[in-house]
């Protein structure tokens, strides 16, 4: 996993992508105190009846896109293990 940085609010998380749609993301921080946008939406989903919302950030989107068009973050091509013939993930 790759360090990226938020280009608008400097929070940092681990990213890797395998491929354009498929984005693995491990925050290294609570997402809630270090995002602003995510901070927002805690408090609206504590504010509304339901209480859940969906929680994204398009400034952090953008800036894993923008690594990813400068080549700052590879797409890498995942391997599923095999064992003999058979792939792992066929036999769960």
């Amino acid at each position: 996993m790759k360090q990226i940085d938020c280009q608008q609010c400097g929070t940092a998380v681990l990213v890797e992508k395998f491929s354009i749609p498929h984005t693995s993301v491990q925050w290294v921080s609570d997402a809630a105190t270090s995002c602003p946008r995510f901070a927002e939406a805690t408090a609206d989903a504590r504010d509304s009846v339901c209480g859940t919302t969906a929680l994204s950030c398009s400034s952090l989107s953008q800036s894993i896109d923008d690594a990813v068009r400068d080549g700052r973050l590879p797409i890498k091509s995942r391997v599923e293990p095999v064992i003999g013939d058979a792939l792992v993930a066929d036999a769960l």
